[in-house]
């Protein structure tokens, strides 16, 4: 019983106004209230929608017609003298020289290796052949379009 009436006396303090002033400040009811202000302005700003609808970065890309010597003299500065003699032939075991080489191309280039495909780049011929695919930047339904369709398909264009 004395342990419950010690629990329920106060102890002389600075009370909450006293804690507050101590504490340098606001209460959290008046931080919210200046923090909601600002956000109020914000979302007047962000209320408006944007007219102009930015078009997607092109993926497209056309392999230049000297690939095979560009990506010779980029193995052969990036391996240095343990080129073999058919540099297709190059094993792209260490990460850190397949990464640099991979990361010179892609800035040359303007086209990456995506993740999925990093661990079937074995050799630098494998490499001579992903850069030396083009990729078409399109989707099926723009494919479709020059084709001869079916009498039961038909494609409506909304403009």
């Amino acid at each position: 019983m004395a342990a419950l009436r010690a629990a329920g006396r106060r102890r002389p303090g600075l009370g909450p106004a006293g804690l507050r002033a101590l504490w340098g400040g606001r209460s959290r009811k008046e931080e919210r209230e200046v923090e909601a202000e600002p956000a109020a302005a914000e979302q007047e700003e962000r209320s408006e929608p944007s007219l102009i609808c930015p078009r997607p970065p092109s993926r497209s890309y056309l392999p230049p017609q000297d690939l095979q010597s560009r990506l010779e003299s980029h193995v052969r500065e990036v391996f240095g003298p343990s080129v073999p003699q058919d540099w297709q032939q190059t094993l792209l075991e260490e990460k850190r020289l397949k990464h640099g080489l991979l990361a010179r191309l892609a800035a040359e280039l303007g086209h990456a290796v995506p993740n999925s495909r990093l661990h079937q780049l074995r050799r630098a011929g494998d490499v001579l052949g992903f850069y030396g695919r083009p990729v078409r930047d399109g989707t099926g339904i723009h494919e479709l379009v020059p084709t001869e369709l079916p009498p039961n398909l038909k494609i409506i264009w909304q403009q």
